[in-house]
């Protein structure tokens, strides 16, 4: 992606590269350093192969992770997160605490009614 291709506003760039339900969570899982495609699809329960492998490939064209093949029977791939990647440290967990507040906002309310 271009930067011309970019749209003006932030939040729609933000949301642009990283708006999906998977792409959350697979930073999510990368955040606590390097994995494995077959860890990262066990944490993100109800992802297809073909999705996750997507979604990874797209991450790396977009320069939020790197993809290391070694050279080895069977074939072993890693995925890490770049600097830009994990600069989303952040807006993850500002995501992680806004839920937990809401949940417990949702466990609240449903105590009172």
């Amino acid at each position: 992606m271009n930067y011309k291709d970019l749209p003006k506003c932030p939040i729609e760039t933000t949301l642009k590269l990283v708006g999906t339900k998977w792409k959350i969570i697979i930073l999510r899982e990368l955040l606590n350093g390097t994995k494995r495609f077959c860890e990262i699809k066990k944490s993100a329960s109800g992802i297809t192969q073909k999705v996750l492998s997507a979604q990874l490939k797209d991450m790396e064209s977009l320069g939020l992770l790197t993809r290391t093949v070694y050279n080895q029977n069977p074939p072993k791939v890693e995925y890490t997160l770049t600097d830009i990647g994990y600069s989303l440290r952040p807006v993850i967990e500002t995501l992680k605490d806004w839920g937990k507040d809401y949940k417990k906002y949702k466990k609240l309310m449903e105590k009172y009614q």
